[in-house]
């Protein structure tokens, strides 16, 4: 048989969990020689185009509240009814499908220790390597040392996974030295480099632009990540001025609110210069496009972002997490992008950057890392490869 993958993502806010977890996916079973599961926590998953080998189980969704608090997105349950449903759901998912490695993205029991029992079952059996996967940057220090602390994650992280992933450039962020990471937590860690898709190439004899029923001239594209946080940019981007003859592209999201959305239409209706589409499934065939880029700070937007090349805007989101300010920043102290404050956002400062913005940048290529996706399925093999039997983890029956 195959080997099996399983890929979990809580995904209580926006989809960038699921999306790096389903470009991770992808890159394992595109030689054939496996077989992916995603466990996604948004029913909006689900519309993502997935690759042959790769199926997706969405679990009913939590909602994440601005002050970091977390609910029942749809179910009329409380908040510990819903936790002990997913938990449930993970134990008997990954008791049937028998993975032969889960990655875990971002919380190593799960959101709010929902993945513990499953965890707990698998190192009982054996046979499943356990990897945890980290963007390079989670939030401040100082946060993720007292949240980690409380839940004394790093004893957690040492007694039951394998190795930890980290996809990013320890030379633009170093969560080892950052958050001041136990020598057990450290020596798990691999650095995979930004999990950065190849820049977008079309077919000989396709029109993009025609396909994409976009005009002639320069384009101004617009990206709000999965579209639930992304009202104020958007509706700033709708009534800034672009440069003579630009045309400007809004691509919502998939989670955007309705009377958010209905707000960019209503803009788009009032000017000839403008362009609203809900959601696109490969962003990088408008990225291709575009001669300017402004967009949110998201892990997956940036990596889309640096790999295309055109010159980019960050307005990241501070809060609950300062994560997209962070990274942003240290990427343009690298040259990389430039980089707008949330609370200076508006239409004219939107205008101005477009008018003044660079023609080119440095290659990210040539500063950074971005070579992740090429090194995963030699990353996996060596989780794979047997060990000596000394080496294995106990297991932690919780």
């Amino acid at each position: 048989m195959k080997p099996r993958v399983a890929l979990y993502s809580h995904d209580a806010q926006g989809l960038g969990h699921m999306r790096r977890n389903l470009a991770i996916a992808a890159r394992l079973v595109e030689d054939g020689r496996r077989s992916a599961l995603l466990l996604a926590g948004a029913r909006e998953a689900a519309a993502l185009p997935m690759p042959p080998g790769v199926e997706c189980l969405t679990l009913p969704a939590l909602v994440k509240a601005t002050d970091g608090g977390y609910r029942a997105r749809s179910l009329d349950v409380t908040l510990p009814s819903l936790l002990r449903l997913r938990a449930d759901t993970l134990c008997a998912v990954l008791e049937s499908f028998e993975p032969d490695v889960l990655i875990v993205d971002k919380h190593p029991l799960g959101i709010r220790g929902e993945l513990e029992p499953a965890l707990s079952l698998l190192r009982a059996r054996g046979g499943t390597r356990l990897v945890l996967g980290l963007r390079e940057v989670l939030d401040e220090p100082a946060a993720v040392r007292a949240e980690w602390a409380q839940g004394d994650v790093e004893a957690s992280i040492a007694a039951l996974y394998d190795e930890v992933w980290v996809y990013g450039d320890p030379r633009v962020y170093d969560p080892v030295a950052e958050y001041g990471l136990s020598p057990a937590v450290a020596e798990r860690i691999r650095y995979t480099g930004y999990l950065v898709p190849p820049p977008f190439r079309e077919a000989a004899g396709v029109d993009v632009r025609a396909e994409l029923g976009l005009p002639p001239g320069p384009i101004a594209l617009c990206l709000l990540g999965g579209g639930q946080d992304g009202a104020a940019l958007g509706g700033a981007f709708a009534h800034a001025p672009l440069p003579a003859g630009t045309t400007g592209v809004i691509v919502a999201g998939p989670c955007m609110p309705a009377e958010a959305r209905a707000g960019l239409h209503r803009a788009a209706r009032a000017r000839c210069d403008l362009i609203v589409r809900d959601a696109v499934s490969e962003p990088r065939r408008l990225l291709a496009c575009a001669t300017h880029v402004i967009s949110m700070g998201g892990y997956n937007s940036v990596c889309e972002l640096l790999a295309a090349g055109a010159p980019a805007l960050v307005v990241p989101r501070v809060r609950p997490r300062r994560e997209q300010l962070i990274r942003a920043r240290r990427l343009e102290a690298l040259g990389l992008l430039d980089v707008l404050a949330p609370e200076a956002l508006s239409p004219a400062a939107l205008g101005a950057w477009l008018a003044q913005a660079p023609a080119s940048r440095v290659p990210a290529a040539e500063v950074i890392d971005l070579a992740g996706l090429s090194r995963l399925r030699e990353r996996l093999e060596a989780v794979l490869a047997p060990r000596p039997a000394a080496l294995e983890v106990d297991a932690v029956v919780c």
